[in-house]
């Protein structure tokens, strides 16, 4: 796979881009020469999984909304149960 080419200011600018929706390496240049690559470790997500994770999100919506619990509620309760697993 060849690497796209950018300059280091377009990659610093738009570095949570690269960083997040790159599939494939980045070349970064300073006055056209190429001073380091970019090399992605995450692949992006399917639609399949997109679709997965908005189906967990609503379904754990309705959970809190049937249990009368806030997110700010689950979320102190999972901090709890976990500073309780760790002793």
């Amino acid at each position: 796979m060849e690497a796209v080419k950018v300059g280091m200011r377009e990659f610093r600018d738009k570095f949570a881009t690269y960083l997040l929706e790159s599939d494939s390496p980045v070349a970064i240049t300073r006055h056209g020469d190429t001073v380091g690559y970019f090399i992605p470790a995450r692949r992006k997500r399917s639609e399949a999984d997109k679709d997965a994770l908005r189906e967990a999100a609503t379904r754990w919506q309705e959970i809190l909304d049937g249990g009368g619990i806030s997110e700010e509620e689950a979320v102190a309760g999972f901090k709890d149960w976990r500073t309780r697993k760790k002793r």
